[in-house]
C-alpha cells in the first residue's frame, strides 16, 4: 500500500454516493432510460439483478481508483475486497455456525414443526414404508426444482447477499479504514449506509399497510433497526476475518431465517434454546472470528491495511 490515503470526507462522501447509486440504478431503466415496463415479474427481477450487478462493478471500480494501492494486479485487488481462495471452509463454517446460534429458537421451532408434519404424514399414509419414502423423495425433488426456478429465491439468497456485501462491506470498509476511521467506528458507521439503502421499500410498505403512514413507519423502523444490527455484525465479520465469504454466508442465512423467534406460546423449549443460543453467541463471538483462524499470518495478511490483524 502507498503511504498516502483518502481523507475522511472523501471516504464518507464516496460511501454515501455508492449507497445512493445502488438504489437509484434500480429505477434507472424506467425513469431515466424510459424503457417499457417488463412483461412479467420474473423479467422485472432479472432487470433489477442486472442493475445491481452494474452497481457492484461500478462500486468496485471507484473504490479501486481511490484506494492508494502499490500494486493493482488482479490478485492484490481481489484480496483488498476479501475475495480469496484460502481458508474458504473456515470463512463459511465458523461464521455460519456462529450466526445460527442467534437463531437457536427459530431452528428448534422449525425442527418441532417438521417432526409434527412428518408424524401427520406417516399416520395419514399408513406409517413408515417404502411408498412413504418414495412419495417424500418425489415431493422433495419437486420442491427443489420449484425453489431453483423461483426468482425471489435468487434475489434473497444469491443476488442480494452478493451485491450488497460487495458494495456495503467489501468496497466501503476499505475506504473508511483508509480514511482513518477506527475499526469500531467503521463497524457502526457502515451499517448506516446499508440501512439507508433500504428506504426505497417505504412506498411498498406504505401501500402494503393500506396507506397508513404510522404503521408503515413502524414497519420501516423495525426493518432499519434490523439492518443496522445485522450490518454491524457483517462489518465485524469482514473486518475480523478479512474474508468476503464470512459476511456473505451470514447474510444469506439471515435472509433465509428472517427475524429470530425468541419465544413461542406453549413451547418453553423455544425460549430456553433462544437464551442458550444468545449466551453461546456472545461467548464464541471473538474466539470464532479470531483472525488466526482465517489467515496464515496475521502480521502480514493480504487484506486492506492489515485490518484483520486484530490490533
Amino acid at each position: 500500500m502507498d503511504d498516502g490515503g483518502v481523507s475522511k470526507a472523501v471516504a464518507v462522501v464516496t460511501c454515501a454516493a455508492t449507497a445512493l447509486f445502488y438504489v437509484a440504478i434500480l429505477y434507472a431503466p424506467t425513469l431515466i432510460l424510459r424503457l417499457p415496463p417488463p412483461p412479467s415479474f420474473k423479467n422485472f427481477m432479472i432487470r433489477r439483478f442486472l442493475c445491481a450487478a452494474i452497481s457492484s462493478v461500478v462500486s468496485i471500480a471507484v473504490s479501486a481508483l481511490l484506494l492508494p494501492m502499490k500494486s493493482r494486479d488482479v490478485s492484490s485487488l481481489l484480496s483488498v475486497y476479501g475475495i480469496r481462495t484460502d481458508h474458504i471452509w473456515q470463512a463459511m463454517v465458523f461464521p455460519l455456525s456462529l450466526t445460527a446460534l442467534m437463531y437457536a429458537g427459530s431452528l428448534v421451532l422449525k425442527v418441532l414443526m417438521l417432526v409434527s408434519s412428518l408424524r401427520e404424514d406417516m399416520n395419514y399414509g399408513g406409517g413408515f414404508s417404502f411408498v412413504y419414502i418414495k412419495n417424500v423423495s418425489q415431493e422433495a425433488v419437486a420442491c427443489t426444482r420449484s425453489i431453483a426456478s423461483n426468482v425471489l429465491v435468487w434475489r434473497n439468497y444469491i443476488v442480494a447477499p452478493i451485491t450488497e456485501e460487495l458494495v456495503f462491506r467489501a468496497c466501503m470498509i476499505p475506504l473508511l479504514l483508509c480514511g482513518g476511521f477506527q475499526k469500531s467506528t467503521v463497524i457502526f458507521l457502515c451499517p448506516i449506509f446499508f440501512s439507508l439503502a433500504h428506504l426505497n421499500h417505504l412506498m411498498e410498505v406504505y401501500s402494503g399497510q393500506n396507506y397508513n403512514l404510522i404503521k408503515a413507519f413502524k414497519v420501516i423502523g423495525l426493518q432499519l433497526g434490523y439492518t443496522v444490527v445485522f450490518g454491524s455484525y457483517a462489518s465485524f465479520l469482514f473486518i475480523q476475518t478479512g474474508h468476503f465469504l464470512a459476511p456473505l454466508v451470514a447474510h444469506a442465512f439471515c435472509n433465509f431465517m428472517g427475524l429470530p423467534v425468541l419465544v413461542s406460546r406453549g413451547k418453553g423449549l423455544i425460549a430456553v434454546a433462544s437464551v442458550a443460543g444468545i449466551v453461546g453467541f456472545l461467548c464464541l463471538l471473538f474466539p470464532m472470528t479470531h483472525p488466526d483462524l482465517y489467515n496464515d499470518r496475521t502480521d502480514n495478511c493480504r487484506c486492506w491495511q492489515g485490518y484483520c490483524s486484530g490490533n
